[in-house]
Parts: C-alpha cells; structure tokens; sequence
C-alpha cells in the first residue's frame, strides 16, 4: 500500500515541480534593449522614403498649395505666443467645428484675423467628470471675446485652419476650462 501512494506522490511532485519552473521563466521580464537613436543621415533617408510615398506626395502638394500655405502661415503667426505660453486674445466665431472634423469638442475662434480650430478633445461619457469638464466651455456664445494658452498648434490636409490644442480658457476673468495634468506616464 504505501509502495503505491509513493508510486502516485512522486510524478504529483514532479509535475507540479515542472509546472512551478516553467512559470518562473514566463515571469521573468526580458531586459528592454535600449534603440540608439538615428543619425542624422538615416532620419533624412527615412523623410525622403516618406516624401516618395503617395502620403508624402499628396502632403507636399497641400503645402504647396494656397490653402496650405495660409494653414502654414496661421500657425507660424501664433506659433510664439504657443511655445512662450503667454496668453492669447481671440473672440469664438463658431461653436462647432467644420463638417467632417474628427477632433472631438471643439470651437471656431479668431485670432489676430486669422481663424483657428481650438481642439479640447473627445468628450468621454465615461468620465465621472463628464458633466463638468465642457459644461463652462458649452456656455460661450458667438463673439465671446476669451483668453487661451495652447501647448501646441497642429495642421492637416483635411483641415483649412491650424488646430490649437486648448489648455486654459478664460472668459470675463473667470477660468473656464484648465486642462486637466495628465496621470501616469510622461
């Protein structure tokens, strides 16, 4: 009898053994090699590779364009302003975006002349702060005369303004809308 439950104890043991080994080794976390950055040489190559490209062809048209050329031209005019992160006067000239846009909740606004996309991002009914996070924002009215600050202004084909990522708007005094800080990660 005991010969027996020794006979059914010891491949218990061993398998459980093997079991516990082979999760170790799927645990271990393989040391991340670091990429070296690229050369000067390889990133022109790999922009060149891009230009050839239908995407890159078609980008090189738009900039060349009329229309391209007033995109790119709005966005140096406010670039300054954007990169110092000092405040910028502008009054909203529409409270939707263009057809088509994809971009989220955002508002027209002009500029120093010149009219902008002021991109807040997706309104996300999942958020617990989804009823607070635009609500001041959907309050403005057209004309309303606001304070912005922006981290970056962006362009595209698809668009004929410059997206300004919106930060910080105040309107009267009063802030409105501050991005939130991000959480985690850089």
């Amino acid at each position: 009898m005991k010969k027996i439950i020794y006979a059914l104890i010891l491949p218990l043991v061993v398998v459980s053994g093997l079991v516990f080994a082979s999760r170790e080794v799927k645990n271990e976390i393989p040391e991340k090699s670091n990429p070296r950055p690229l050369s000067a040489a390889e990133r022109e190559a790999i922009l060149k590779k891009w230009e050839a490209s239908p995407d890159g062809i078609m980008y090189k048209k738009w900039e060349a364009s009329p229309a391209g050329k007033k995109v790119l031209a709005g966005a140096a005019k406010i670039k300054k302003s954007i990169r110092d992160s000092t405040n910028i006067e502008g009054v909203v000239t529409s409270l939707s975006l263009p057809p088509g846009s994809r971009l989220g909740f955002g508002l027209m606004v002009k500029i120093n002349g010149d009219d902008y996309i002021l991109a807040f991002g997706p309104e996300q009914s999942g958020k617990s702060n989804f009823n607070n996070e635009f609500e001041q924002l959907h309050n403005l009215k057209v004309n309303d005369k606001i304070i912005l600050r922006s981290h970056s202004v962006s362009y595209a084909p698809k668009y004929a303004y410059p997206i300004v990522a919106g930060d910080y708007v105040e309107r009267d005094g009063k802030i409105i809308y501050l991005r939130a800080p991000r959480q985690g990660g850089c």
